[in-house]
């Protein structure tokens, strides 16, 4: 015989509030700018760098593309040769090997099983670079989208220092449990801030140096450049906001626990 009685009705699911989606995004943020190592208190090592900046292949999936670019266009652009007047033929070469490096980066993620997102970002943007770059005719338009990031991420942390809301602790306010808590710390409010404006220098200095060479056609400074104001930069200022959060974040549980 059938159960007829009818079943009590499962609770709906409650949907997250704006508020968690927020915290989680900016969690993740910090998280993936390397700074979720200060949370477990993990020291700082080499390893430990590298793998904030996601390891050998994150390291090479974001440096060979832009390298693979500069040597096949000093290789296969004539100096005295005028660009405009053929575009596609004289920068195909240079345009289509960064390109095909981001093709084999996501194939290989794709066979060893890892997560592609990484590599899919860095092949939309490839793609992206390539058909400004084709689309002008001006070989410098490839790192076009590179200056319009550092612009764009420049602004955004200067304005959030001056409107007293800097992102550098929102985010790390979050990752760290603290939530927005840590504007009542004074400590906590001028470090975060401190380093805010590093990252906001970080940008804005980037741009101020490749922007010039941008808007000189100097392709191959501009790739050196790039390539120079990447890595050597980031890593340096990744290990100093490590170092700051958790040392900031010490005192005060320290003070706490008094």
């Amino acid at each position: 015989m059938s159960d007829t009685n009818p079943k009590p009705d499962e609770p709906a699911p409650v949907p997250p509030k704006a508020s968690d989606l927020f915290a989680d995004s900016m969690a993740g943020a910090a998280r993936r700018a390397g700074f979720g190592a200060a949370t477990e208190g993990e020291p700082i090592s080499g390893q430990a760098l590298l793998t904030a900046m996601g390891g050998i292949r994150g390291l090479v999936e974001a440096v060979l593309p832009g390298l693979v670019f500069l040597v096949t266009y000093s290789l296969t652009i004539d100096p005295s040769t005028d660009v405009t007047s053929d575009p596609i033929g004289t920068l195909l070469p240079s345009l289509v090997a960064p390109l095909v490096i981001g093709v084999i980066f996501v194939a290989l993620r794709a066979i060893t099983r890892q997560t592609t997102t990484p590599a899919l970002g860095g092949l939309v943007g490839t793609a992206i670079s390539v058909a400004l770059a084709l689309f002008s005719g001006k070989p410098s338009d490839f790192f076009l989208v590179g200056l319009w990031t550092n612009a764009g991420y420049g602004a955004a942390l200067l304005l959030s220092v001056l409107v007293r809301w800097p992102l550098i602790g929102v985010a790390v306010g979050f990752l760290m449990g603290d939530g927005i808590a840590w504007k009542l710390d004074a400590s906590k409010r001028r470090v975060l801030t401190i380093l805010t404006l590093c990252w906001t220098g970080l940008f804005l200095g980037r741009l101020a140096v490749q922007l010039p060479l941008y808007l000189a056609d100097n392709v191959e400074l501009l790739a050196s450049m790039k390539l120079l104001m990447g890595i050597p930069l980031y890593a340096p200022l990744l290990v100093v906001s490590w170092l700051m959060v958790r040392s900031v974040y010490r005192k005060a549980d320290a003070a706490e626990a008094v």
